[in-house]
């Protein structure tokens, strides 16, 4: 399970990721700048984070092979019809509506589901290593891609997005299982007489009730806002535009698409050691830390992207290492709090996440179009890190009383 899990939440890196080797591509060739393209990204980003409560819902109850064999097959179909495209607003159909709902049924949550699913203990190092096959993703496919776009063209890139979903949509039919009853076994760790919980009846109502129940919560509150900072400094300011920035200051695109590719790397490391830590330390902690660093790598970033050197070396080493090491503690805070409903409840975390990704998205898109660099962009993402990293010290990790919440 872990091996085809890993494979799933690659592809679906890759896919997210790709529109951010496309912005100066399309710019050339139809005359889009930042902001219009960054808009049909931050529709692909909301959409890949509001499916995630409604995909977890869904995987509860029509099971995880069904459901991202399903969401495949709708980014190959929407990455495909990308080469035909002339209009910005078919990009946000192909790339934002499409693409972005369709990967978003293979983002974290899906990690969230199958560790919750397969393990009842170390939770948090499984979470860890699902997480870094993103990053993993991101660093097989990116490099190749920048290439493609800065060769064939961009077109190719598509095409390759198009194949590489369709291809895995056997492994997942094949291997891919909803719960360890299924091969006769039981989660790891889980004592006896531990069962899978029964699917849910209705998946609508359950991702709505399931926010009804943690809206009413101030740790959701705290877990959502933090997580809006984590999307918006990660997948949709660095993610999206760092490739962009970089070549601003004269670098060639595949160059700094090799080095988001190595942030992935790093981020590999830092994500299981996350896992690790999470299972040993009080996650808040960890958070503060992560958010904290995250915070002072960016106020710095426009003057490491000028001077380049060692300094720029540091930044992807650091700025690697905490990428997504967020998610294991956010992840084990949720299974704290709100125990067999977590998965629902992160799902609208995840939502938060990237709702936050797709303003960054758009907005540093917006202040390259009207200033002429992302100074700005990198300042304000900084500061919202330090601010993250304090209020997640607020979270408790207590149950609440179902009948309060």
């Amino acid at each position: 399970m872990a091996f085809f899990a890993v494979v799933v939440l690659m592809g679906a890196s890759a896919f997210r990721s790709t529109p951010g080797v496309l912005i100066g591509p399309l710019r050339d060739e139809f005359g889009w700048n930042e902001a219009t393209v960054g808009f049909a990204i931050s529709v692909n980003l909301i959409l890949f984070g509001l499916t995630g409560p409604f995909a977890a819902a869904a995987m509860a109850r029509f099971g995880m092979r069904r459901v991202v064999a399903s969401a495949l097959l709708v980014v190959s179909l929407g990455t495909t019809l990308t080469i035909w495209m002339t209009q910005p607003w078919q990009l946000v159909v192909c790339w934002g509506v499409l693409v972005g709902g369709g990967a978003g049924c293979m983002a974290t949550v899906f990690a969230a589901t199958v560790a919750t699913r397969w393990f009842y203990e170390k939770r948090g190092i499984v979470t860890g290593v699902l997480t870094a096959a993103s990053a993993t993703g991101q660093l097989i496919f990116l490099p190749v891609l920048a290439t493609l776009a800065d060769g064939p063209g961009w077109k190719w890139v598509s095409l390759t997005t198009a194949t590489a979903a369709v291809a895995v949509v056997p492994l997942v039919l094949y291997g891919l299982k909803d719960k360890p009853e299924d091969l006769g076994a039981m989660a790891f760790g889980a004592p006896s007489g531990f069962s899978t919980p029964d699917p849910t009846p209705n998946p609508i109502r359950s991702a709505f009730s399931g926010l009804a129940f943690a809206s009413g919560t101030g740790s959701f509150w705290l877990l959502a806002g933090s997580f809006f900072i984590c999307g918006l400094s990660t997948n949709g300011l660095i993610g999206t535009h760092f490739i962009n920035a970089a070549h601003s200051h004269g670098m060639a695109e595949p160059a700094a698409a090799g080095l988001l590719a190595l942030i992935g790397l790093f981020d590999v490391v830092g994500t299981i050691c996350s896992g690790w830590l999470t299972d040993h330390v009080d996650p808040r902690k960890l958070l503060l830390i992560y958010y904290g660093f995250r915070g002072l790598s960016l106020l710095a970033l426009d003057t490491v992207l000028d001077r380049g050197g060692v300094m720029l070396a540091v930044f992807v080493v650091l700025y690697g290492l905490d990428w997504v090491a967020t998610v294991p503690p956010t992840v084990v805070l949720c299974q704290r709090v709100y125990g067999e409903r977590s998965g629902v409840v992160y799902g609208w975390v995840i939502a938060s996440h990237q709702l936050g990704a797709a303003l960054a998205a758009w907005a540093a898109g917006a202040f390259k179009a009207w200033t002429g660099d992302y100074r700005m962009a990198f300042v304000i993402a900084g500061g919202l890190c330090i601010v993250a990293a304090f209020s997640t010290q607020k979270i408790s990790d207590r149950q609440p009383n179902p009948v309060l919440a």
